[in-house]
């Protein structure tokens, strides 16, 4: 049976299973791939966050970073793009840049620079999940750090001032905006009608821009003006997280997931138990090699395209 797995992450609000990017992504990749994970977020009755969220714990491995965790999914054959060609496997990590150059940035900058939806929003909400005394200090050091990134990447020649880089910042992330929505068309997914690791950074960089309630919105007016995307986003929410309108999981919907993750739990049980018989029987001297056929819940192999090596 495999090891369980559990993911510390950011939680959510505003019908989001996880205001945090970073947590969003790891989040809905786990749905794609079919992961049993146990999610633990973060709140005032819990322990305070001591490294980068998420974190996947896994026995005695604890890994961090959105990359490096869909990375040990895979390799415990959780690989939402095991269908994937090598082409769409580079234009993956091509895309995965390209969000992270012109669509992250923006993202940091109405989160944690923009001081009205700062101090109205964000530093309020991360500060309310957060144990007293780190509350007062961390949303400070982690706008702090929004800024650093923000003016490491884009502070340079020609772009001098702030007001500079604000403006720039925000025309790059518009046109990643529009590049996404073309490139998605009507397809329900970026590959078709199942979702990858593209769809879920797509869906982690998206969602919180499309959902939180900031009293300055002019990115998320933007996404508003490209119905194909906020349909992605409406989707994979009603889909993968079934939530409501109102951001609440329907009636039923805890013991229906228990009862899946006991499921998958059985079926992964026996098809360990299916590959043990199989291996004795290869080694017995009276029974010629045969193949079992093994059953596996959710889709899974060997890593096989570019995305297997993905690194931040």
């Amino acid at each position: 049976m495999a090891a369980p797995m559990e993911l510390s992450c950011w939680g959510g609000d505003w019908g989001l299973p996880s205001l945090h990017p970073e947590s969003l992504t790891v989040m809905a990749y786990a749905k794609f791939s079919g992961a049993p994970l146990a999610v633990n977020t973060i709140n005032n009755s819990w322990r305070a966050p001591k490294g980068d969220l998420p974190v996947l714990v896994s026995e005695d491995i604890v890994i961090s970073q959105p990359a490096k965790i869909l990375n040990f999914l895979r390799k415990q054959k959780y690989n939402a793009d095991y269908d994937l060609s090598a082409k769409q496997g580079a234009d993956t990590l091509a895309y995965i840049a390209l969000l992270e150059e012109k669509l992250l940035p923006a993202l940091l900058h109405t989160f944690w620079i923009e001081a009205e939806n700062y101090c109205s929003v964000t530093k309020p909400w991360f500060a309310s999940k957060i144990a007293f005394p780190l509350s007062l200090y961390l949303p400070g050091k982690m706008s702090r750090e929004a800024l650093n990134r923000i003016l490491l990447t884009k502070g340079g020649p020609p772009l001098y001032s702030l007001t500079e880089v604000e403006a720039q910042i925000y025309r790059d992330a518009k046109e990643c905006l529009n590049l996404l929505s073309k490139r998605l068309g009507t397809s329900q997914f970026f590959f078709g009608d199942t979702p990858t690791t593209l769809d879920a950074f797509v869906f982690g960089f998206l969602a919180p821009i499309y959902k939180v309630c900031f009293p300055r919105v002019q990115l998320q007016e933007h996404l508003k003006q490209l119905p194909n995307l906020c349909r992605f986003c409406d989707d994979i929410l009603t889909s993968y997280f079934r939530l409501t309108v109102s951001g609440h999981a329907p009636a039923g919907q805890d013991t229906a997931d228990a009862n899946l993750q006991k499921l998958t739990q059985l079926v992964n049980k026996e098809s360990n138990l299916i590959e043990k018989m199989d291996d004795n029987l290869r080694k017995s001297p009276q029974h010629p090699p045969r193949k079992l056929t093994t059953l596996k819940l959710a889709a899974g192999g060997e890593e096989s395209s570019p995305i297997s090596r993905l690194s931040p």
